[in-house]
């Protein structure tokens, strides 16, 4: 009998959207692998950007899409039956193959401009909406949504944070997996699986044992220029997936 074909989730964010949260819980099952932002060194090559730890980043990963996309359809590390793929929406410079996404289940996390702003203002100085993933991201949906002919899985960020469960539960039954109770806690600590720059972004998530409280929500106005004027160019494009969201209900028992 053939063994089936293993599930490969690609999760698609910006930067400062509990992405790293997200990984953990779906590493914190035991059918599963994952990968942390594989194609970085690519874009790191490809734009010559300075980022924290570019150095160790691109001693640590290859920089050939070709390379990458061979793992990332290749054999799932350990065997496990599920291979869920970390992915920053904005490290797709455009010029890449996108053919391999067929060969995956994709799904969209977002979070709204002025919370991610606030988040990735405090890591780095941001130069302009590249840097936060919106615009990529919007583009990578649109072509996962005229691929499959309905639009792929989108689930918020503030919805995951205020119940993990009911959240993670939406998103497994659109991925088509069953969703494990041990996605809503992890030891902490750091994870070999995590990337070379998590020394300079993880430390939260480090310390974490499971999906934190949300904030009060962030406000424009809250924000100072530039980085105001980078939110609201970014709200569009986050609008546009947002309408696109999975409900959630809150249940009890957190």
């Amino acid at each position: 009998m053939t063994p089936p074909k293993p599930v490969r989730i690609a999760l698609w964010s910006g930067p400062r959207n509990i992405s790293t949260a997200m990984m953990r819980a779906f590493e914190n099952r035991g059918d599963t692998a994952v990968i942390d932002e594989p194609f970085y060194a690519a874009f790191l090559t490809e734009t010559g950007i300075d980022h924290p730890l570019r150095d160790e980043v691109l001693a640590a990963q290859s920089a050939d899409r070709r390379a990458v996309t061979a793992v990332l359809l290749g054999p799932v590390p350990g065997g496990r039956p599920i291979f869920y793929q970390k992915h920053m929406a904005h490290h797709m410079t455009g010029a890449d193959d996108l053919s391999w996404m067929a060969h995956c289940r994709s799904a969209f996390l977002i979070r709204s401009p002025p919370e991610v702003l606030v988040s990735y203002a405090a890591k780095r100085r941001p130069t302009g909406l590249e840097d936060i993933g919106f615009v990529r991201q919007a583009e990578l949906f649109d072509r996962e949504a005229q691929r499959l002919g309905t639009p792929p899985p989108v689930i918020e960020a503030r919805d995951v944070l205020a119940d993990p469960r009911s959240a993670l539960t939406a998103l497994c039954a659109a991925l088509g997996v069953p969703f494990a109770e041990a996605m809503l806690s992890w030891p902490p600590g750091a994870r070999v699986t995590d990337g070379a720059w998590a020394p300079a972004w993880y430390d939260a998530v480090e310390r974490s044992t499971g999906f934190a409280r949300p904030r009060p929500p962030v406000s424009l106005d809250a924000l100072e220029e530039p980085v105001r004027a980078l939110a609201e160019a970014a709200t569009p494009y986050y609008e546009r997936l947002a309408r696109h969201k999975l409900a959630v209900g809150v249940v009890g028992g957190r």
